[in-house]
């Protein structure tokens, strides 16, 4: 997308741009605030939670200025709770995190006037194109089987099916190889 400027934060940086991150997140689920998950309050706390995690890194997109999407994850250290929720029989140590094996990509988000332009690729691509971890996983909720075929048209596989922690909607476990 043409004009899109990209900026990268760690979890230094987050206190800067944690309102734009809300205000993103509530205009691309304004449909669903009053959904307990889906709700700004509950996912303030899951953004709090990975910026606890090493290697927290955020990508957003602005054109004019405006945050109008933006993708951020942390990686996946041993004893993660990340694949606990998993439903499906997988190889066996395709689960092993070592704290430097797996990026797990929390959130990719763009507003509706940006969709379709190839904004979300970009701000994805800014994300991981640096990331030294030889995987990234992501999670992409069942009832959005479009979603799940554009990261597969991205070089992301199916893992499995998972519910990631109680009150959590059923999602599709993905893998992209680095």
């Amino acid at each position: 997308m043409a004009g899109l400027e990209i900026q990268r934060r760690g979890a230094e940086g987050l206190d800067e741009i944690r309102s734009q991150l809300l205000a993103v997140y509530a205009e691309v689920y304004r449909e669903r605030l009053n959904e307990e998950f889906h709700s700004v309050e509950r996912f303030d706390e899951r953004l709090g939670w990975n910026t606890e995690v090493p290697g927290f890194a955020a990508a957003v997109g602005y054109l004019d200025e405006t945050a109008v999407g933006y993708a951020f994850g942390c990686v996946l250290q041993p004893g993660t709770n990340w694949w606990k929720g998993l439903r499906t029989p997988v190889p066996e140590g395709e689960l092993a995190e070592t704290g430097a094996r797996t990026f797990a990509l929390s959130e990719l988000m763009v507003v509706e006037s940006v969709r379709g332009t190839g904004a979300a690729r970009q701000i994805h691509d800014a994300l991981v194109r640096e990331r030294t971890e030889e995987r990234v996983t992501l999670l992409v909720e069942r009832d959005h089987p479009r979603v799940r075929a554009r990261y597969e048209e991205w070089g992301y596989r199916q893992l499995g099916e998972v519910v990631p922690f109680p009150g959590a909607p059923v999602y599709d476990a993905m893998l992209l190889k680095l």
